[in-house]
């Protein structure tokens, strides 16, 4: 038997096809088409494995399932509250999407499909409970459980990045609210106060970090700045859920061990003494995570 892993993006969708003991056999993206709220999408995935199932000489019956990955809250029976970066209303994407491949299929988080997928394949794997994070344009996260993710009974487990402990005015979140995390310790965030700090605006976040492994004083200050909140945000979810181990993901990680050092270091300070030396490691299946962790969420069995 075979399943799909899809990974839903707001500029492309990545589609994988697995083997099930895990292996993927083939990995493909097509582009996100929003327009009339995002109404294609659906149907362009479905016409995508029609036409990649001839290509491998399957049929529908060789596929045991689909799981597709989501930017945004989903219940455990499948309905997405709202997608505002596709388009999306309320709609339960898994009924809409068995009833166009006559395929069974499971939705989730794109968040909790890629801390899936570091989990079962990545960083995670050997740990029982895991919080993925993973910081980029935003913060956001995912948590395993005995290898299932935790959703909450809205879809917004580990909405991370809205964790209100930022004392500062940074201004109004996306979500409408004020002191979010990801307003100071996304790249976003990362960005603005290097910027303020040093008055320069042709800075990225790569920009900063390497910046700041050459010494500059700005750059440190505004990554120690960012650093430290994001710190106390994984310190106030140690108090509620207490992993094994922390995996961070997305753009930002790619600064490496500098980023986990600052983090631990910072970690350290603000965690209860139970949990100060739960480890924080970096994630290792970059952009394919959610993809592998909609595959599992399909029911696809990796080999540990």
């Amino acid at each position: 038997m075979y399943y799909y892993g899809i990974d839903i993006g707001g500029t492309t969708i990545k589609c994988g096809l697995f083997e099930e003991n895990g292996h993927l056999l083939k990995v493909n993206e097509i582009p996100t088409r929003k327009e009339e709220c995002g109404k294609y999408i659906l149907p362009d995935i479905a016409d995508y494995i029609e036409k990649n199932n001839l290509e491998f000489g399957l049929k529908k019956e060789d596929i045991a399932g689909v799981g597709l990955g989501v930017p945004g809250s989903v219940s455990d029976d499948g309905v997405v509250n709202k997608c505002i970066n596709l388009g999306w209303g309320v709609v339960n994407v898994s009924k809409e999407f068995t009833k166009l491949t006559g395929i069974s299929s499971k939705v989730g988080n794109d968040a909790n499909m890629a801390a899936l997928g570091e989990y079962y394949k990545g960083s995670g794997k050997n740990y029982k409970s895991m919080v993925f994070v993973t910081i980029g344009t935003g913060v956001g996260g995912g948590i395993i459980i005995d290898g299932k993710p935790l959703n909450g009974v809205n879809g917004a487990a580990c909405e991370i990045g809205h964790l209100p402990i930022v004392k500062e005015d940074v201004g109004q979140c996306n979500c409408g609210k004020r002191g979010c995390l990801e307003q100071v310790a996304s790249a976003t965030g990362i960005v603005r106060k290097a910027r303020e700090l040093t008055a320069r605006e042709d800075l990225t976040a790569k920009d900063v970090f390497d910046l700041a492994k050459a010494g500059d004083k700005k750059c440190i200050e505004a990554i120690n700045y960012s650093l430290s909140y994001l710190a106390k945000g994984l310190a106030c979810i140690s108090c509620a859920i207490d992993p094994e181990v922390y995996v961070i993901g997305g753009g930002v990680s790619k600064a490496g061990d500098y980023l986990i050092d600052i983090v631990s270091d910072y970690y350290k300070k603000d965690a209860f003494h139970p949990s100060r030396d739960t480890k924080i490691v970096l994630a290792s299946l970059g952009n394919d995570a959610g993809m592998y962790g909609a595959a599992f969420l399909a029911g696809c069995i990796t080999l540990n």
